[in-house]
């Protein structure tokens, strides 16, 4: 005991050898701490007891408060030890043994449950959003419970040019009105379209702002944040997966310009953030529940875009912050689960995840990669616009008195929005319906005016005629075909219009959906084109061999696809997993090029007008303490220019090992709002020792005066390893070794902030301490850091300041 303490005593960061003077202090250092070990050894039956806080662990000790970042060093050395402890018990008895399995299972049964709920509630959802989007056209007479589709399966007098009318369905103007034709039916018809997506829009927005407001909004941003080590206590409760849920099916169902996949990231990490309460390792530990998180938001992608991989890549490439190997295997595992539930649910009745699957059989030529670029410009020239004019608007709404009125600017939006999107076929039906219409591809029985095509003998179809011209199944566009263009333009306007001031609303919205939809009419317009082109010349050698007697030229829902996935690509910069959802909605490995050529060239184009996603740029604009790890840092600075306190502030606000009461330590931890004490040997010898957190330090503090007999306010704290001589008439001392940091991460003052940066990137630091020759000098935080970044890019570096 004697050996373990003299030498032990050596490592503490307190004592620095740097000359033949310190190694005297050392020793007279080790000396009197082996005097003080004694004396307290031999105290008398009737001294005061010091209270040692590693006797018990009290609770609450190394919890985090709300908008905190948490320490991952110091969560993943507590992961380390239980793991250490289960280990070492499970040699000793077959009990424990057996809790070792279920420990190491534990995680499995997790992402089950985590794969069955989020599948669950992803099925409920576009169920029930189907129906009410349909709701604002009509009811079935059958059952109300049944969509306009599902309505009309069981009807015999269902024609196919005519698919979508049977008797059991009824608008609202032949229910009230008894009118089945003519001007009275389009204006009711008109009226109530508008009369129930005011009425869904209100309830949604009035639902968040009563019981959840941390319901609104895509969650991405927020879930990318948390991630990175935030904590925002209630963003993923129980209350908010209630009210997302709902007021996400009321949002989709309005008619906005939202999309529903965004919103199901956040369903899913709230679902397992919920069910990691049942798992104790996960309870208790910030870091390995931020390791269920990363796979629930692969869970979120798959049950949205029925992508089970591409989910495990968006989870990789877009929002994960720590992701570990043994994260991607239970994240596919977790989505693999989600999409099986999905499956089983079959919400859409076609035995597809997603209302926009297809197939495309037709080959596309080397010379249309020309094309497939341009709609990469496209999406990243939008891209671009998009995050820079939905920011404006959010600035807006944040500095103005617009922000106080969420409530009416909901209704005034979807108003509009419901006024401008009925008298035109491709806005009044929903953004997943119009993106199926857009991708697919005209056969021989289609009656869509996309397929309005006639041919060269003057003869007009509804659908693909295939008749020769020079031997070739030409198809020249007709007056259906003319219609829907100038549809499909209008529609793209306004489609670009109401995205920008829709996203970031108090209401759940995705941008998914309507990012893809601009795309895919913007891609459906140019293959239309190019379709037209080829066509009509035909003989030209750069279109010759297209064209082949009895096959399409062209397939303009192949352009649709690829304007998809460039407009997508270009607001959230995804490219891997961009690429691999395209190809698992579309289930064509022929097509990979194309998708790769575009999102590319979107992401190339976007970065070159700016670097941050529309993710990123929400974590801006609201303050979020997130260090983007794409970012780089190129600035030559040293810590002691970002450091606290600066030149001209008061001294770095400490605590000594020992010499402080109980009274002066309250006092330090009232008058100040930092969320940690470095604790140093004394005032004049400002040698570091350690650190202690703020949280830590109250909740030890009120344990002791509740607990410990004969705590007062003059008892002594104490962080030394050794206990002093004490009177036996002083009050107890209050013995916190047990809650100190021995090792905190520092570095000099002559670091480079490039090396800081990515000590706080890598390893998911909330605070470095600055010393020089074992002195302590300063602290630099996290938020420093970001406010120095922020500085350093010209930028406001009081807006990282979340509240």
């Amino acid at each position: 005991m004697f050996f373990f303490f003299f030498f032990g005593h050596v490592t503490q960061p307190s004592v620095h050898i740097l000359g033949n003077k310190t190694h005297s202090v050392t020793i007279v250092a080790k000396a009197t701490c082996l005097v003080m070990t004694l004396k307290c050894s031999i105290q008398p039956n009737n001294s005061p007891k010091l209270m040692d806080l590693l006797d018990d662990t009290v609770p609450g000790i190394g919890t985090y408060e709300d908008f905190n970042t948490i320490d991952w060093v110091r969560e993943k050395s507590k992961d380390r030890d239980r793991h250490r402890e289960i280990a070492n018990k499970s040699k000793q008895s077959t009990v424990a043994l057996l809790f070792s399995i279920s420990d190491a299972f534990s995680g499995w049964l997790l992402m089950l449950l985590i794969g069955l709920m989020s599948g669950a509630l992803a099925g409920g959802i576009d169920i029930a959003a189907h129906w009410m989007t349909d709701l604002k056209e009509g009811v079935c007479l059958n059952g109300f419970w049944f969509n306009h589709e599902h309505c009309c399966w069981a009807s015999n007098e269902t024609t196919f040019q005519e698919r979508d009318k049977c008797p059991q369905w009824k608008s609202w103007a032949e229910l009230m009105v008894g009118v089945s034709e003519g001007p009275g039916l389009y204006v009711v018809n008109y009226f109530m379209y508008v009369c129930w997506a005011l009425l869904f829009a209100f309830l949604a927005v009035i639902l968040v702002r009563a019981f959840a407001p941390y319901a609104c909004g895509s969650g991405i941003p927020e879930i990318k944040t948390i991630l990175s080590g935030f904590i925002i206590r209630g963003y993923l409760g129980k209350w908010t997966l209630i009210i997302k849920t709902i007021t996400l099916v009321l949002a989709v169902s309005s008619g906005l310009s939202l999309g529903k996949e965004g919103p199901l990231v956040h369903v899913a990490c709230c679902c397992a953030n919920i069910l990691c309460h049942f798992f104790t390792k996960y309870r208790r530990n910030e870091a390995k529940k931020r390791e269920v998180l990363s796979a629930a938001s692969a869970v979120g992608v798959s049950v949205a875009f029925g992508a089970p991989i591409g989910g495990v890549l968006f989870s990789l490439e877009e929002v994960s912050y720590y992701f570990p190997l043994k994260t991607l295997w239970r994240s596919f595992f977790a989505a693999l689960v989600a999409a099986f539930t999905l499956r089983s649910i079959n919400p859409f009745g076609n035995s597809r995840l997603v209302l926009f699957y297809v197939e495309f059989h037709t080959p596309w030529h080397l010379l249309e990669l020309i094309p497939f670029v341009l709609l990469g410009i496209f999406g990243g020239l939008w891209g671009a616009f998009f995050i820079r004019a939905n920011i404006a608007w959010c600035r807006l709404r944040k500095n103005t008195s617009l922000g106080h009125y969420p409530v009416l600017e909901v209704v005034v939006v979807t108003l509009l929005t419901a006024l401008l999107a009925f008298p035109i076929e491709y806005t009044k039906m929903s953004s997943s319906e119009l993106i199926s219409e857009l991708f697919n591809d005209c056969g021989l029985l289609d009656s869509s005016k996309l397929c309005g095509y006639t041919s060269n003998s003057g003869s007009t179809s509804g659908s693909v005629n295939a008749t020769a011209a020079n031997g070739l199944g030409a198809r020249l566009a007709g007056p259906g075909l003319y219609t829907a263009m100038w549809q499909l333009a209008l529609a793209l306007v306004l489609k670009m219009v109401f995205t920008v001031v829709t996203f970031g609303m108090k209401v759940p919205s995705g941008l998914f959906i309507p990012s893809m939809a601009v795309g895919a009419i913007a891609g459906r317009l140019l293959g239309v084109c190019m379709e037209q082109l080829a066509i009509r010349h035909h003989e030209r050698d750069i279109f010759r061999g297209w064209c082949s007697p009895g096959a399409d030229c062209i397939t303009p829902g192949l352009y649709a696809m690829v304007g998809a996935a460039a407009c997508l690509g270009g607001v959230t910069r995804m490219t891997v997993s961009l690429v691999v959802i395209m190809f698992e909605l579309t289930g064509g490995l022929e097509y990979i090029v194309p998708l790769m050529a575009a999102a590319m060239t979107s992401k190339w184009v976007a970065d070159a007008l700016g670097r941050e996603s529309i993710y990123e740029a929400h974590i801006r604009l609201n303050g979020y303490p997130f260090l983007e790890a794409k970012e780089e840092f190129r600035h030559k600075t040293l810590a002691t220019d970002v450091m606290r306190p600066r030149r001209g502030d008061p001294p770095v606000s400490v605590l000594t090992e020992s010499g402080m009461t109980v009274e002066e330590v309250e006092r330090l931890i009232a008058d100040t709002t930092y969320s940690g004490f470095p604790v140093v040997i004394s005032q004049q010898s400002p040698r570091l020792v350690g650190f202690v957190l703020r949280r830590d330090l109250v909740i030890s503090l009120e344990n002791a005066r509740r607990h410990q007999e004969g705590v007062v306010s003059m008892s002594p704290i104490l962080f030394t390893e050794c206990d002093p001589p004490m009177s036996p008439s002083a009050p107890p001392a209050v013995k916190l070794r047990s809650i100190l940091d021995l090792s905190p991460f520092t570095v000099t003052v002559h670091t480079a902030m490039e090396i800081v940066v990515d000590i706080f990137r890598k390893l998911g630091l909330r605070q470095c301490l600055v010393i020089q020759n074992g002195r302590l000098l300063g602290i630099i935080t996290k938020k420093d850091i970001l406010k120095h970044m922020a500085q350093m890019a010209n930028r406001d570096p009081d807006s990282i300041l979340f509240n």
